[in-house]
């Protein structure tokens, strides 16, 4: 019984320590990289809207009340503006400032409700990213107005984890479907009246598609792209994109990823690496929606980084396909950085009098132009690259996987096998709970000295 008692404080005393420490870790982390917009706006009375021509298709990209995924919204907005057949808008339940994963936020162009006045019908396209409910009450106009456009005519396209979102509306019931592999084995459980597809990166089913995980959204988005506009439309944004993997347009089968040994880089990143460093991206005029989204979903999603938004001046700043964004902070009153990252391979020149006030500024972190001699390259390649160098490889290898980007042979990842930290923090936790267990056992259950 004596034996018992004693494997039971000791599991309990490591379950406290480590578990207890690792998820208070691992829920600071996730709540930091889910931030809502909690500044003073800046004036919003001059934000423009890219013009609707009545001749041209309109895609709707939503945005939820609380946070959306950054690459979800940002890609498939960028794609279709591209290929400049399309009105592309960005529209959430009202016109306040909309929150993206890692700390980008996003003015809307449209409340669900103007859009409906000015199409006086369904848009051609609705573009459905993953965005968490947190709050039902919250969240219930996104499902509400993705009901209320389920006809026939509007093409339903989700990226991602917006499969749950698609899901939760009940248009998916009795469909196949697909959506990230890390999430795909808790919505089996959960909708048991789809059929969840593993082995695509994309899954059309009439006027719905689904697409896997995030990169997966750009095949899907092609996909689209290719029906309506043929493939030589689709191909030309591809590769203006650089992106290396169209044959998954083609034939989009793969062999799925599964969750292994090696991911516990990505849980320790988030529970035990406490020192994250303090990574700015500069927002300026111009500035590429891919490339943002590189630096966002690469550094702020891999547990590693915070990422914060900072601008040269507090006024709304226009990407290079009309999406209006806000920084959080200014280049006068941010501070701490590690690094300051410019987006963009043409950067140097759009930027440079964002560039030259941020050296004026007296602020010592260094810029980091990740796009620098990289024109040819796709977006994600040089943030992998430079989150090795940063962090570790393995820490890198899990962000590609997270991603679903399969074009990694190419990669140049270089730097520490693994995060000493995150990995050093768990042992010493380790040894101190098994300290703090042999103390309460001697305590306890030590035998009385004979007098």
């Amino acid at each position: 019984m004596k034996t018992v008692l004693r494997i039971t404080l000791f599991l309990i005393v490591f379950i406290l320590i480590m578990g207890g420490t690792g998820a208070i870790g691992f829920i600071h982390t996730m709540n930091s990289g889910m931030s809502l917009y909690d500044k003073t706006p800046p004036s919003l009375a001059d934000v423009q809207t890219p013009p609707y021509d009545i001749s041209k298709p309109t895609v709707a990209v939503l945005l939820a009340n609380e946070v959306t995924e950054v690459f979800d919204f940002l890609v498939p907005y960028e794609m279709f503006a591209m290929t400049e057949a399309y009105n592309v808008y960005g529209v959430a339940p009202d016109r306040k400032i909309k929150s993206l994963t890692g700390g980008l936020d996003v003015i809307p162009h449209y409340s669900f409700s103007e859009m409906d006045t000015m199409l006086g019908k369904s848009p051609d396209i609705i573009v459905i990213p993953f965005m968490p409910i947190l709050n039902d009450t919250k969240y219930a106009p996104v499902r509400e107005w993705i009901q209320k456009h389920s006809n026939n005519h509007t093409i339903l396209l989700s990226i991602c984890n917006g499969a749950e979102n698609l899901a939760d509306t009940g248009l998916l019931k009795s469909k196949s479907a697909t959506t990230h592999w890390g999430d795909i084995n808790r919505l089996i459980k959960k909708y048991p009246d789809i059929q969840w597809i593993k082995d695509q990166r994309y899954v059309p089913q009439g006027n719905i598609i689904s697409s896997a995980g995030l990169t997966s959204g750009i095949d899907a988005t092609l996909y689209v792209i290719s029906q309506q506009l043929g493939d030589a439309a689709a191909k030309k944004i591809a590769e203006n994109m650089n992106y290396p993997s169209y044959n998954y347009v083609i034939d989009p089968n793969v062999k799925p990823f599964n969750a292994g040994i090696s991911d516990i880089t990505y849980v320790l990143n988030n529970a035990f690496q406490w020192n994250k460093p303090k990574a700015g991206v500069l927002l300026y005029n111009g500035a590429d929606e891919l490339d943002l989204s590189a630096a966002f979903d690469t550094y702020g999603a891999s547990g590693t980084t915070r990422t914060l938004t900072v601008s040269s001046k507090n006024e709304p700043i226009v990407t290079k396909h009309g999406l209006n964004l806000v920084a959080r902070y200014q280049t006068q009153n941010v501070s701490n950085l590690s690094k300051m990252i410019v987006v963009g391979s043409d950067a140097e020149t759009k930027a440079a009098e964002d560039i030259k006030q941020w050296n004026n500024s007296g602020n010592s972190a260094e810029l980091l132009f990740l796009h620098r001699d990289m024109s040819e390259r796709f977006a994600m390649d040089p943030a992998f690259e430079d989150l090795a160098k940063q962090e570790d490889v393995q820490t890198a290898k899990f962000a590609a996987k997270r991603l679903e980007y399969r074009a990694t042979d190419h990669l140049k990842l270089e730097g520490k096998p693994f995060s000493l930290e995150a990995f050093g923090i768990p042992v010493l936790l380790s040894m101190l709970a098994v300290i703090f267990a042999l103390f309460i056992d001697r305590r306890l259950f030590g035998r009385k000295k004979q007098g």
